[in-house]
């Protein structure tokens, strides 16, 4: 079973390999397809749910893995065969027997809560277990200025670039890796980050030290994008109305990634396409450059954008600033940087310095 569910993350065809068997459901009865002989797969309903609530596509990966483990813990039992117990029992296994963290668990308990509100349609009554877990507080690990100098001395080419974008600006794994032609201005020296998080657009620095090579990673991805002219190659990531509005937006050089994969793909509907590098192979780099450096602390690309945001709190920058370069919603969330800064624990002068 873990092998199955390992084979689900990395599949590119989930919904041919990964369709749960149960039985199939009239589209007739769904506003599906206008083909009433149509029918659908239980997964594929929850998939059609899930674009309707219009949650973003990390949400309803991360809402399918859930509602998959749960249907494979009760022994691949149809959600209308089951209720509030069978919920209580999957969260306990998930606390007690797996020592999952307090938000992994809420969002089991959310994709469980879509699962039978928007797709069964029977809400979950209140029942001990299923209450929100409350999530504990944890400091952001942050980098110091010469930590961050050893770790970008230790990588290469794409991926050093990516990590000083990452520190220079804020930026999330996935956001930098995402990241179009468009999206870069260097008359301005700033990045436009599109769709992050929340489906928020933002503006956010481009550090000068990234300036050169960004023009050469450009000059590189320009390559590329010649051959996949030649070769009839699309880039991916436009939506469906997108694609309408612009037919040819994924042969167009502005929608064209920095950050090209090297290698393409077939999509379902015959063409071939090219994605951007994969964030595990961004990951990969700075956790091995991490080790190469000597760093002791737990180095992940988010730490960058962690340093990225206290660094600027030592150097006098305003908090609500700090708080639109990082795309944050409420302010109290860019304050957690303020229990961080260089000056001591929450700001104070140890007694032992007096001795």
């Amino acid at each position: 079973m873990a092998g199955a569910l390992d084979r689900c993350r990395t599949c590119t065809e989930r919904a041919r390999c990964c369709a749960v068997p149960y039985p199939l459901i009239p589209a007739s009865h769904l506003d599906g397809p206008p083909d009433p002989d149509r029918r659908l797969r239980f997964m594929e309903i929850v998939r059609r749910r899930l674009q309707e609530a219009r949650f973003s596509p990390r949400t309803r990966e991360a809402y399918i893995h859930w509602i998959r483990r749960f249907i494979r813990f009760h022994g691949r039992r149809h959600p209308k065969e089951m209720a509030e117990e069978e919920v209580r029992a999957f969260l306990s296994s998930l606390a007690v027997e797996q020592g999952v963290a307090a938000s992994t668990q809420n969002q089991a308990l959310a994709a469980l809560v879509f699962l039978f509100d928007r797709v069964v349609g029977r809400r979950l009554r209140r029942v001990d277990g299923i209450a929100p877990a409350r999530p504990s507080t944890r400091l952001p690990v942050v980098l110091s200025e010469n930590e961050v100098r050893a770790l970008l001395a230790e990588l290469a080419d794409a991926a050093r670039l990516c990590a000083a974008m990452m520190y220079g600006g804020g930026l999330r794994i996935s956001e930098c890796v995402s990241l179009r032609r468009k999206d870069i201005d260097l008359d301005r020296s700033e990045i436009v980050v599109r769709g992050g998080k929340g489906d928020k657009d933002r503006r956010t620095p481009l550090a000068e030290m990234c300036r050169a090579p960004l023009v050469d990673q450009l000059s590189r991805a320009r390559v590329v994008l010649m051959r996949d002219e030649e070769d009839g190659v699309r880039t991916t990531g436009l939506s469906d109305a997108l694609q309408r509005k612009y037919p040819n937006g994924d042969r167009d050089r502005a929608w064209q990634y920095v950050f090209p994969a090297s290698r393409t793909f077939v999509d379902s509907a015959g063409v071939r396409r090219r994605h951007h590098v994969h964030e595990t192979a961004i990951q990969r780099a700075v956790r091995e450059a991490a080790v190469a450096a000597g760093l002791t602390k737990r180095v992940t690309c988010h730490p960058l954008r962690h340093s990225f945001a206290t660094h600027l709190l030592e150097s006098g920058a305003d908090i609500r600033t700090v708080r639109e370069l990082l795309g944050h919603s409420d302010v109290r969330t860019t304050t957690q940087y303020t229990h961080v800064l260089n000056r001591g624990a929450l700001g104070v002068r140890s007694p032992a310095d007096r001795l």
